[in-house]
């Protein structure tokens, strides 16, 4: 049982073509054929059947049925859901459930979506392949040797392989992005503070927000409509008002579009093949009536650079409440209170979590502080004016999602910096907060997805997503080979 979009989806169940229990099974089905892709760290099989009947008892007594009625959802291991597991893929949280439902969680339940699971990810969301997991690593749809992208690899790879028709994760610096642009579906990194943080495990709080992952721009779309909006059970979500997203998209027109690209967005070390299929993209956009415009943006290497001083920091502090003494692991070796905390936090994190835990430390730490994290600030400030000033003359920055395809798996856990550069075109949108998209646009010579990267201004993810759809409606969607 597959479909189009939610659209098929909805018209198909409301016509009673169908049941949500018959496209729930159809969902865990799927899931359960894929159990060795590692996807999902937890199921629910019971409690997925047992909305899905209450949804068709709702219609079938002439209810009127919400704007997600019988969409499937799958949801990334760091976003509370009450009575549910919650471990953000890490041991030190191994055998928590959470007590609340996230902001997020309430809002999509309200319009009659369907949760069937937790996906995968990076512990705590610091990863940029899915390999920082305690449950292992997730295979890229479209090869198994290669890695989905991270941290919302396990999202991305679900998504991608139909397993759930939206699935949400979480993007501190392109961790909903990368991985879309790896699995060949649609990333939206929304505007900071435009969804609610309230029940998303926080790594760093000035950059994460909860993102989409789907199938295609309209979805995206309908789901943002929902989870948009200020909560006041977090400080940082934004009053703004949330527009029509969808009635926005349709009356976009590529016509006289003023497409920025920054030559920074197009180092020489490119791959070639990423090149090529970006600006074949490009070139689509032109002909449709844009116009493409060459712009001058500071230097990405200097986004990343500021971006793991800054995101580490705050990793520093958020993940100190971690520690065996309230919930999750507890080291069995303890002798006092101090080794517990010690064992716990040693025996509990992993590598790449202590790494940037200790990372952080050292640049919030006295005669360093002013060198390294007020710098960072610093940094971060030019960029917001540069990009500020960017979208001033153009309506939309253009570039490729990463800098190469997906690559294998193991191929650089040896090496982090090599690592962290995956992400070296996602984060400036992070340093800056502004919204973000991945559209897939087509493949390389050995028929791997190659994403294109979109930035907007501040709250304007209807435009975006509609410069996104025409994108990819007019791009390759399958591979060539």
């Amino acid at each position: 049982m597959h479909f189009r979009g939610y659209q098929d989806l909805r018209s198909r169940l409301v016509s009673r073509e169908i049941t949500c229990q018959q496209v729930v099974e159809a969902y865990l089905q799927r899931i359960d054929d894929h159990r060795d892709d590692n996807i999902f760290t937890a199921v629910f099989h019971d409690t997925a059947r047992q909305r899905a009947r209450e949804l068709d008892a709702k219609l079938a007594d002439g209810g009127s049925v919400g704007k997600l009625f019988g969409m499937p959802i799958a949801i990334k291991d760091n976003i509370a859901m009450a009575g549910a597991p919650l471990s953000c893929a890490s041991k030190i949280l191994e055998g928590y459930e959470s007590l609340y439902d996230a902001t997020a969680i309430i809002r999509l339940a309200s319009e009659d979506a369907i949760f069937v699971g937790r996906t995968n990810m990076d512990e705590f969301a610091m990863g940029s392949s899915n390999e920082n997991s305690a449950f292992g690593p997730v295979p890229n749809p479209f090869d198994r040797s290669r890695v989905p992208g991270g941290s919302s690899g396990g999202s991305a790879a679900a998504v991608a392989n139909d397993l759930a028709m939206v699935a949400l994760g979480s993007d501190t610096g392109g961790s909903v992005r990368q991985p879309a642009g790896f699995c060949n579906i649609v990333g939206l990194k929304p505007t900071y503070g435009r969804i609610s943080r309230y029940g998303l495990v926080a790594f760093a709080s000035s950059f994460d927000q909860i993102g989409i992952l789907s199938a295609n721009c309209d979805d995206a779309a309908l789901v943002l409509q929902v989870m948009a909006g200020k909560d006041d059970r977090d400080a940082t979500s934004s009053r703004h008002e949330v527009e029509d997203y969808q009635e926005r998209m349709g009356g976009l027109s590529l016509q006289g579009l003023r497409v920025g690209i920054p030559s920074a967005f197009f180092p020489k070390d490119l791959n070639p093949d990423v090149a090529s299929v970006v600006r074949a993209g490009l070139k689509k956009m032109e002909d449709a009536g844009a116009e493409l415009v060459e712009i001058e943006l500071p230097e990405s290497d200097f986004a990343i650079a500021a971006y793991y001083i800054l995101v580490t920091a705050e990793a520093s502090s958020n993940l100190a409440r971690f520690d065996g003494a309230r919930y999750g692991y507890r080291s069995p070796s303890s002798e006092d209170l101090s080794s517990m905390y010690v064992n716990s936090r040693t025996e509990g994190f992993g590598d790449e979590v202590k790494r940037r835990i200790m990372l952080g430390t050292y640049v919030l730490s006295a005669g360093y502080y002013d060198t390294y994290y007020k710098k960072a600030q610093q940094v971060r400030r030019v960029f917001q004016d540069r990009y500020r000033e960017a979208l001033e003359k153009v309506d939309v920055i253009a570039g490729p999602t990463s800098p190469f395809p997906p690559f294998g798996i193991g191929d650089k856990m040896d090496n982090p910096l090599e690592m962290y550069l995956a992400d070296v075109f996602t984060v400036p949108a992070s340093i800056v907060g502004m919204p973000a998209v991945s559209v897939p646009v087509g493949f390389d010579s050995l028929g791997l997805p190659v994403g294109i990267h979109l930035i907007c201004n501040f709250f304007e993810e209807g435009k975006m997503l509609g410069i996104a759809r025409q994108l990819q409606s007019f791009c390759q969607s399958v591979p060539s080979n």
